[in-house]
């Protein structure tokens, strides 16, 4: 059996009802929802009750994906589990790294409603929109946006499909581009323009947030990097940079999940809300295993996978 990583689901794989039976079913994903509802009071119930609209607000999203995600992870521990790397996709990095031991639970939760705070603000004064961009390969991706004009490649999610930010004016020149280029963009439901130089603000303030004494500790189990698709290294500054600096650079995830798999892994396990980053690893991998852990029967199909392989 080769290697097993965890993906730390990311902002856009939020939906009413997260973690709902997980929560009733593993006790240690409850823990989990019990010490973020200590640092937020109300995000177990958010998640579980809260509408499509208001889970799809940066404010809300961040923090309830960051509990689901670290809760489904919990509940695979709590069965023996244990990943030889991990890593997440945008806010999933933040959820990567704790679950890693690079921060407390409650340092994490923390963490992650302020960086939360800080996207947002940024996206209020710098408005923007989002595409994701199909049938098309990276380079031509970043050479229509670049005509397109303020607009710039920022989550590379797999070979055929980049998303790119930028003013609401580029992206609509966008589209005209692709539809040219026989593309299809499709506009991603995000209220800024995420991963771009529009949120410069907000990697300044995550950036002073982090030197107040909160950079991230060494990871206990391997992190990847969305900036650089590399583990998280030794070094504690260079560590709080790769973090600050994440949220106005792109998601590096072909080059993450290439690693990976250039590591030896060949079963692959997204944690948290969803199937996106699953679909992700299927459209760039070829021959591994890639399986969705939200719900209690998605858990026991992992276990049952993993079991199976093991033998």
């Amino acid at each position: 059996m080769g290697k097993v990583a965890f993906l730390f689901a990311g902002q856009g794989a939020q939906h009413p009802g997260m973690c709902a039976d997980l929560i009733e079913s593993e006790p240690a994903a409850k823990a989990v929802f019990d010490a973020a509802d200590a640092v937020r009071p109300g995000t177990t119930e958010q998640c579980l009750t809260g509408t499509k609209e208001e889970l799809s607000q940066t404010i809300n999203t961040q923090p309830c994906v960051f509990a689901a995600d670290l809760a489904c992870a919990r509940a695979l521990a709590a069965h023996g589990v244990a990943p030889d790397v991990v890593a997440g996709f945008s806010l999933g990095e933040v959820a990567a790294l704790t679950f890693a031991g690079a921060y407390t639970d409650e340092q994490g939760f923390e963490l992650v409603c302020h960086r939360a705070e800080l996207m947002a603000d940024a996206a209020e004064k710098n408005p923007g929109a989002m595409r994701a961009v199909v049938k098309l390969d990276a380079a031509t991706v970043e050479r229509l946006a670049a005509e397109a004009g303020d607009a710039w490649p920022v989550n590379y999610n797999s070979p055929l499909q980049t998303v790119v930010a930028g003013t609401e004016e580029a992206c609509e020149k966008l589209d005209l581009l692709v539809k040219e280029a026989k593309g299809r963009a499709m506009k991603v439901a995000v209220s800024g323009a995420f991963h771009s130089p529009f949120m410069a603000e907000a990697e300044r303030g995550l950036a002073a947030y982090l030197a107040d004494g909160h950079a991230p500790a060494e990871p206990a189990v391997p992190v990847l990097a969305n900036r650089t698709g590399e583990p998280y290294p030794a070094d504690e500054a260079e560590r709080a940079t790769l973090l600050s600096s994440q949220v106005a650079n792109p998601v590096q995830w072909v080059r993450t999940l290439e690693s990976m798999a250039a590591d030896g892994v060949d079963t692959f396990i997204e944690v948290g809300p969803g199937k996106t980053l699953t679909g992700l690893v299927g459209r760039t991998l070829e021959g591994v295993t890639a399986l969705p852990c939200e719900t209690a029967d998605q858990l026991e199909a992992v276990l049952a996978a993993l079991s199976e392989k093991g033998e």
